[in-house]
């Protein structure tokens, strides 16, 4: 029994730092404690939530599990009597390197938990950052990942929804309203390119009858009448393919209408000055 307590009070030396056996039998038996009763504390809370919102509880509550260890082991070291002070003063250098290192990381998980807290941004959802287009598929603390039109995986750090601006598409609802400029001449008849128009848009399988989309003559142009077509989708995930199909069958339609879709033009004068005999 002498052995075994001259055993825990077996004082270990490490550099500066001197601490018993025992402390460390109970830095363990602490932590395995702590571990227990965060995700007790974690079942109990998700218990009631949807999967969804059970989903972005867990990636933050993840987070302040490994701050909630810090502290308790902290805390745990200043009552088994190690000097924490001493610690940091011997590890300033290489927490100031870790920090700096570090600093983009802990900028991407403090913004996964303002996207997460603040809903700016959901799953499914179809968003557009920095010219980059994607429906929402995964939101952790660290990044956003997005599936791009052409089955590519978007990989978005989560600071670059804090430092750039951020389009979401549905966050009011899954419609959006779209539109394409179309320009024409001035001697044809603008109510028979709208009709035109509309009757295009009618037969696009994914665009919808109601509302029903309406041309609108938006500009008197410097060669062309310009006329606008809006339409409304239920998928604005494919909103680019829908359009450029659009612009093939109308291209089509007023070359078979005789109706042309001019280019800018210019009138040059020249003058001739007398040459001098």
């Amino acid at each position: 029994m002498d052995r075994l307590i001259e055993f825990f009070e077996f004082q270990i030396q490490i550099g500066k730092i001197s601490f018993p056996v025992k402390s460390i039998f109970i830095l363990v038996f602490v932590f395995l404690l702590t571990r227990f009763l965060l995700r007790l504390l974690g079942k109990l809370v998700v218990k009631g939530l949807s999967n969804e919102k059970r989903i972005k509880f867990q990636s933050v509550f993840t987070f302040f599990n490994y701050f909630i260890y810090l502290v308790v082991i902290l805390i745990t070291f200043d009552t088994i009597g190690v000097e924490i002070t001493t610690i940091f003063a011997a590890s300033a250098a290489l927490l100031v390197g870790v920090g700096l290192a570090l600093q983009t990381f802990i900028q991407d998980i403090i913004s996964g938990i303002f996207i997460i807290a603040d809903q700016a941004v959901h799953v499914g959802d179809i968003i557009e950052v920095e010219g980059k287009v994607g429906r929402v598929e995964d939101i952790t603390l660290r990044t956003t990942r997005a599936i791009t039109i052409d089955n590519k995986v978007l990989v978005i750090p989560n600071h670059k929804f804090m430092t750039t601006i951020l389009y979401n598409w549905t966050e009011n609802g899954t419609l959006t309203r779209e539109q394409i400029d179309i320009g024409v001449e001035y001697n044809c008849d603008p109510k028979i390119v709208k009709q035109l128009l509309i009757d295009i848009a009618l037969k696009h399988p994914r665009i919808l009858k109601k509302p029903e989309p309406t041309v609108l003559l938006s500009d008197f142009g410097e060669n062309a009448l310009m006329m606008t077509l809006l339409f409304t989708l239920n998928n604005s995930f494919y909103a680019n393919a829908v359009k450029s199909d659009l612009r093939y069958a109308v291209f089509e339609a007023l070359k078979e209408n005789n109706i042309s879709i001019p280019y800018p033009q210019r009138t040059v004068w020249l003058k001739q000055t007398p040459s001098k005999t």
